[in-house]
């Protein structure tokens, strides 16, 4: 009796912990269905807008949705699955594919902060591009309005870049009604006007910096972009860091689990060898 229960006991015994195990699937299963959210937002939006001006973005927003929705899909299904069937290929895959990304993530860092002035350059060629497509589509419009807005700006090295759109160049041959003007997000709004005055921008590109300050916010946002990321480094740094966080926990929580099951295995050959060996 004591040797058969000794043998059971052995059988039963699970080097596998269920915390970690069901820890890690849930972990998996939060991102899978913030996948399958990003995927779908990234195909209604690519369905409803088609081609849009926000593709000047260097990247149209609708498709890095979409292929950061299908990456995630495929990690955390690799995440669950492997967690959940105790399978190690498909949790080395989850595990390796995390390394690769968080790696990816912190040399894109430190090559932004090495190289800040072709990021800087990238940036202003974004900007301006954008500028060029303002009325070609409303939501690039929105968006930069809302930005100069909020960043109290016009243009991106000046309001004079406003001349690349050609509702507001500022050549004699513009037909346009709004010839040598600047949009509305770039004016000064006092809070004691009780009228806005949304044509307020109206040809201020004739008028020289000093004059025009009086109306509009006649500074670059790039400008006021770098000094908003210099003032808020430890804010930018707990994002970074939020960012971090999961991928090394999924990390450490997959390596952890890898080894249990390899020792289970172990454990599972070594009860096997000695029930057909008892001598051994």
């Amino acid at each position: 009796m004591g040797r058969r229960g000794a043998a059971r006991s052995d059988e039963e015994f699970s080097f596998v912990s269920p915390v970690v195990k069901y820890l890690l699937f849930c972990f998996n299963m939060i991102f899978w269905m913030i996948s399958l959210v990003l995927m779908s937002i990234g195909v209604y939006a690519r369905v409803t807008k088609h081609e849009t001006a926000l593709a000047c973005l260097t990247v149209d927003p609708s498709i890095l949705l979409m292929i950061v929705g299908v990456l995630m899909f495929f990690i955390t299904f690799c995440g669950c699955v492997g967690s959940l069937r105790e399978n190690i290929c498909l949790l080395q895959t989850f595990c390796i594919c995390l390394t690769i990304i968080f790696l990816l993530q912190l040399a894109a860092g430190i090559l932004g902060f090495v190289f800040s002035d072709k990021v800087r350059h990238k940036v202003t060629e974004m900007i301006n591009n954008a500028i060029v497509h303002y009325r070609d589509d409303l939501d690039l419009q929105n968006l930069i309005d809302y930005g100069q807005k909020e960043f109290a700006c016009c243009g991106g090295l000046s309001y004079m870049d406003w001349s690349k759109n050609i509702y507001f160049n500022c050549t004699d041959d513009n037909p346009s009604r709004e010839r040598c003007s600047v949009p509305f997000s770039c004016c000064l709004i006092s809070k004691d006007e009780r009228v806005i005055n949304t044509m307020c921008g109206h040809m201020m590109q004739d008028l020289d910096h000093n004059k025009a300050s009086a109306f509009i916010n006649t500074n670059g946002c790039i400008d006021k972009l770098v000094n908003w990321i210099h003032s808020n480094l430890f804010l930018l740094g707990g994002i970074a860091l939020g960012l971090a966080i999961p991928q090394l926990v999924g990390i450490l929580l997959s390596q952890v689990l890898i080894n249990q099951i390899q020792d289970q295995i172990k454990l599972q050959d070594y009860n096997m060898q000695h029930r057909s060996d008892p001598w051994s």
